[in-house]
């Protein structure tokens, strides 16, 4: 699914060979292109159907952490679009949970959101996002980063105001909370890059597009 093109309103790129050089986002995540809108990029936003499940059971049977599960999901989706786009340059991104080698996956549903909120609470968890640069079919670049975030023990009848409150947005964020909004007060502690627990690692990417002429330096 392809859509639209979206426009930031600076960008900051250089040069004229940066310019002619198309920039995808193989997400379908809001919060990702509000993140690149923001650091002033321009880009297309073109989702990669990949089987994200076969993927990551295939990987968890060979023994692979969820971090490089991350990376492969994430390399997957860029590979997949880079291949129908020559010359483009790719960003793919994925997200994993892990709690105690247990993996997390988006909730489906409000009661699979409540299941992962009552196992998250009280204990800390590891999230790792994963992000891929392809172009022309390869893998040029990858970045792996993690974030430790421990959650505060929560009431039943908080989970149930929080879900509430929350609505639907809960089911499209692993771990079933957006950090950037009522998810906040999920928790006591957090250890990481703020970027990194959104699902994109933005600073690590803004270097790459600076040392490849893409951005201003």
């Amino acid at each position: 699914m392809t859509s639209t093109g979206t426009k930031s309103g600076t960008t900051l790129l250089a040069g004229d060979a940066a310019s002619d050089t198309t920039l995808i986002l193989a997400s379908g995540s809001t919060i990702r292109a509000q993140l690149l809108r923001g650091a002033g990029l321009d880009f297309i936003v073109e989702t990669a159907p990949v089987d994200e499940a076969e993927i990551r059971i295939a990987l968890q049977a060979e023994g692979a952490s969820a971090g490089d599960t991350a990376v492969a999901l994430a390399e997957a989706k860029a590979l997949r679009v880079s291949r129908k786009r020559p010359g483009a340059l790719v960003i793919g991104c994925d997200q994993m949970l892990d709690c105690n080698n247990v993996w997390f996956e988006k909730p489906g549903d409000r009661d699979h959101a409540r299941a992962h909120l009552q196992a998250l609470r009280g204990r800390a968890h590891t999230l790792s996002s994963g992000i891929v640069v392809a172009r022309d079919g390869q893998r040029i670049w990858h970045e792996l980063s993690t974030a430790r975030l421990t959650m505060r023990p929560l009431s039943e009848e908080f989970i149930e105001a929080y879900l509430d409150a929350a609505g639907d947005a809960v089911q499209s964020s692993v771990g079933a909370y957006q950090l950037e909004g009522l998810g906040a007060q999920l928790f006591s502690r957090i250890e990481g890059d703020y970027f990194t627990i959104l699902g994109l690692p933005l600073l690590p990417l803004l270097d790459f597009l600076r040392q490849h002429g893409l951005l201003k330096r």
